[in-house]
């Protein structure tokens, strides 16, 4: 088989991302048609540099196989936000909502809140998935556009989950650089505190100065989610058990697993007279609201596995794509001559959070979005004289943080999926995961919180 060129590489991935994201953000496709005909043109093209069709489907297997724990996580989130809605959780949560924040700062409480409470789970699908919800059905009912909220919603939950040392983003991000966590965490603040600092400025600014709903309306949307659920401070239970969970470092999987149990406990408690097809439509289907009123109805109908499936469909094609990106070694190609070549130390971090996002572009996984910069570039750090913490960062920056603005990665299908807000209408309003990568370059060519490379002697 003759050697891929860099020429062709460059030239494929140029064509292959030009092609979904004019689909998508011109002409406004679903993304699943422009992922299948970038997978077709790919296998065609890969049957033409004479690739077998078994290792056609090897790549197809390996890709997706990186993306089934992510997939089962979203099917039971899916689950369990139906449930929540039903059980009365939801509703509780944005009743109270109402009763103690102030709508003159709430898109930065919103921040805020998320930011804490991703930290404390280290996990921002789950906290998206459920107080996101909620402030999100306060916000809307406030008067907030969507994507505002949404945006604050995203920026605090990623905040949270970056910061974690119970995030598997951080991790990993670690792991790969071969750094201690919690060293690979506190050199995470030479960015992350200037990105709290400015998200929070510039979300106080845009909740600033809106027209909002009056107090009557807000009162009258209250009383008619109190007059249809069962609004208690019981609701707080689940929501414990979260926080319990991740202190004891389970899973996601029976973590939510148990919550979902937990959440049907409590709905035979609030409704007693519910019965099992009652609550197995509410899993598959989701929960149809039917109070009469056109703004609670479209918050609160939603969830259940079916609502999940849109998602796994384009998550499953996203990852076909990059594991054939991947097998066809297309994409090593590109990043050996960039990680080879002689740079500044500006230049070196400018191009590993470019290389980072341009993998969360193409394969639309987080995952090796970390992964594949950080065992390409991690030889050339060494060589400069670059602490791995250097690193690290960098991967955490322009991997992690930028896979819930890609309209087709894992995490920006999740959070349109369960907040209904599609990713380019929150992507302009989440000021953090846009400050990130921004701020990672500026510190690489100031050299403000770059860590040189500890020598050790004997």
């Amino acid at each position: 088989m003759e050697k891929l060129s860099i020429r062709e590489s460059f030239a494929l991935l140029f064509v292959l991302l030009m092609m979904i994201g004019v689909s998508i953000i011109k002409f406004n496709l679903d993304p699943q048609t422009p992922l299948l005909l970038a997978i077709t043109l790919l296998i065609f093209w890969g049957r033409f540099r004479k690739y077998s069709w078994d290792e056609i489907h090897d790549g197809i297997q390996k890709g997706v196989k990186t993306g089934i724990i992510p997939m089962i996580i979203f099917i039971l989130i899916g689950a369990l936000i139906s449930i929540w809605i039903a059980a009365g959780i939801i509703p509780s949560m944005m009743v109270i909502g109402f009763k103690l924040l102030n709508p003159s700062f709430f898109i930065p409480s919103v921040f805020l809140i998320c930011a804490v409470v991703g930290t404390s789970i280290g996990s921002a699908f789950t906290t998206v998935s459920t107080i996101g919800l909620a402030f999100l059905g306060m916000g809307t009912t406030m008067g907030f556009t969507p994507g505002l909220v949404a945006g604050a919603i995203v920026s605090g939950s990623v905040f949270g989950d970056k910061m974690s040392p119970l995030s598997d983003s951080t991790n990993l991000s670690a792991a790969i650089a071969e750094v201690d966590l919690f060293k690979h965490i506190r050199n995470l603040m030479w960015t992350t505190i200037p990105g709290l600092f400015l998200s929070t400025l510039l979300f106080l600014f845009f909740g600033m100065n809106k027209q909002l709903a009056t107090t009557n309306q807000v009162t009258s949307l209250t009383k008619v989610i109190e007059s249809n659920f069962q609004v208690t401070w019981l609701a707080v239970i689940p929501i414990i058990f979260i926080f319990i969970f991740s202190w004891k470092k389970i899973p996601a999987i029976p973590t939510l697993l148990t919550n979902i149990a937990l959440s049907i406990g409590l709905l035979k408690v609030n409704v007693p007279n519910v019965n099992l097809s009652q609550v197995s439509s509410y899993i598959q289907e989701g929960y149809v609201s039917t109070t009469g009123n056109e703004i609670i109805d479209t918050l609160l109908s939603r969830g259940g596995v079916q609502s999940m499936m849109w998602s796994i469909s384009l998550i499953i094609l996203a990852l076909a794509l990059g594991g054939l990106l991947m097998e066809f070694n297309i994409i090593d190609t590109v990043m050996s001559p960039i990680s080879n070549a002689r740079m500044s130390v500006g230049n070196l971090i400018l191009v590993t959070a470019l290389s980072a996002i341009g993998v969360n572009a193409l394969v639309g996984e987080q995952y090796l979005a970390i992964v594949l910069p950080g065992n390409a570039f991690k030889k050339t750090y060494k060589q400069m004289g670059l602490s791995p913490l250097a690193l690290s960062r960098v991967l955490e920056d322009g991997g992690a943080v930028v896979n819930s603005m890609i309209p087709w990665g894992v995490s920006g299908v999740f959070i349109s999926t369960a907040l209904g807000v599609p990713t380019l209408t929150y992507l302009p309003y989440t000021f953090f995961c846009l400050l990130c990568p921004v701020l990672t370059v500026v510190s690489g060519f100031t050299r403000i919180g770059i860590k040189k490379l500890e020598v050790t002697t004997v």
